[in-house]
Parts: structure tokens; C-alpha cells; sequence
């Protein structure tokens, strides 16, 4: 006789957000944006995904490790004026509820994602698109000079 084992893992804040992130981000890879984590806006907050689309439009992600994150960091509305789309970016086990309904959802784990529920859009003014736009690959030039 065999007794089932019951296995969970626990992951802890840290590695949960590593995870959603790296998820996140290779599923706007695969949906053909170019990602950059940690990415600094004008306004000195901190976006934890930003892509770039082939049309140059922008996408940022707020990832949350969970439900005590989102709680006490109320600072995501100020992301908005810096997107054109804004999503949050959670695990699979992270309680939607939660969340408010407009902005886009993303599920995602170490391995992927999925688009859980679209995003609206609201396209930038494009002398603040061309500003972004510019910054961000002054970022990811110097990055790769680091490597």
C-alpha cells in the first residue's frame, strides 16, 4: 500500500514576484512587445515590466506577489499616464477578486503567462510617447553594455 502524498510549495514574496515578472515578461515577448524590467518613470516611480510594441506602443506591469502586496501598495494608478495599456500581473493562486476590473490581468508563473482579461487603451499624447520611446532604448542600450 502507497499513501498519497500531499506536496505544496511555498514560495516566498520575493520569489513569487521574480516568478509573475519573468512570466510576465516572456509573454509579451511572445505577443511580440520587447520587455525591460525595472524601468523608471518621469514621475521617480518604478514600473516592474515595460515593453515596447512594433507600432511603439507601451505596456506596463504592476506584479503582485499577493494579496498583502496589492493591499499596501496603492501607487499603481500612477503608471496610467506613462502606458498606453496597463495591466497587473499576478500568480496563479493570487485572489482576482481583489482587483479592480478595468485595468488588463495577467496570470503568470516562472514559465508564462496568459491574458487573463484585456486591457483598454488609451493612447499617449505623442510628445510624451516619443520621450518614453526614447528613453527607454537609451535603457536597454546601456543595459546590454553591462553584459
Amino acid at each position: 500500500m502507497s499513501a498519497a502524498v500531499h506536496l505544496e510549495l511555498v514560495f516566498s514574496r520575493r520569489e513569487t514576484t521574480l516568478s509573475v515578472t519573468r512570466g510576465a515578461a516572456r509573454l509579451l515577448a511572445d505577443m511580440g512587445y520587447a520587455p525591460l524590467l525595472e524601468v523608471g518613470l518621469p514621475n521617480g516611480r518604478r514600473a516592474d515590466v515595460m515593453a515596447l510594441g512594433r507600432k511603439g506602443d507601451i505596456v506596463i506591469c504592476e506584479v503582485k506577489s499577493g494579496a498583502e502586496d496589492y493591499r499596501v501598495d496603492r501607487k499603481w494608478p500612477e503608471y496610467a499616464p506613462f502606458c498606453d495599456v496597463f495591466f497587473f500581473a499576478v500568480a496563479p493562486d493570487f485572489p482576482q477578486s481583489l482587483l479592480p476590473d478595468h485595468p488588463g490581468l495577467i496570470v503568470a508563473d516562472g514559465f508564462g503567462g496568459a491574458v487573463v482579461r484585456e486591457a483598454s487603451e488609451t493612447p499617449l499624447a505623442a510628445a510624451r510617447r516619443k520621450a518614453l520611446t526614447i528613453a527607454f532604448a537609451r535603457l536597454a542600450a546601456s543595459r546590454t553594455l553591462r553584459l
